[in-house]
């Protein structure tokens, strides 16, 4: 269990500023294991796991990587409460990407399950969000 926003950030910072580490807003890795998502609209099966990644971008600079990390958590927090299912939380993971998927997302093979993401860091990245935002929202289609 990763239980706050700097345990997150350690992680990515352990894993070359996040190279191939992917959050995952679901049921979890048992559920999902041996499974694909699928495409929302036209319930094509996709290739491989919606996923968020967390790998830095270079164009992100030296600007702050708590906030990166806050705003890859919030931008599809908004799935818990869209999933059909109960129980959907984040994730990360350890992956590789195979595809896009429609919305351009990383689309992942799960190499390994690493940790769930505890609420206490969801409010943690959702206050940080609120002190930096400048009309964000979340990549929510329905709002």
């Amino acid at each position: 269990m990763l239980r706050d926003l700097d345990e997150l950030v350690e992680a990515v910072l352990l894993e070359a500023r996040g190279v191939g580490l992917y959050v995952r807003w679901s049921r979890g890795p048992a559920i999902d294991a041996g499974s694909t998502s699928s495409d929302e609209l036209t319930g094509v099966e996709l290739p491989g796991l919606s996923a968020s990644p967390l790998q830095v971008e270079s164009w992100w600079g030296d600007r702050s990587l708590r906030l990166w990390v806050a705003r890859r958590l919030y931008d599809y927090e908004h799935l818990r409460e869209r999933r059909p299912e109960p129980d959907v939380r984040a994730w990360l993971l350890r992956g590789t990407e195979v595809a896009r998927g429609p919305d351009n997302e990383p689309l992942v093979r799960c190499q390994r399950a690493l940790a769930w993401v505890a609420e206490y860091a969801m409010q943690e990245a959702r206050g940080l969000i609120k002190d930096h935002n400048r009309g964000w929202g979340p990549l929510d289609r329905y709002t």
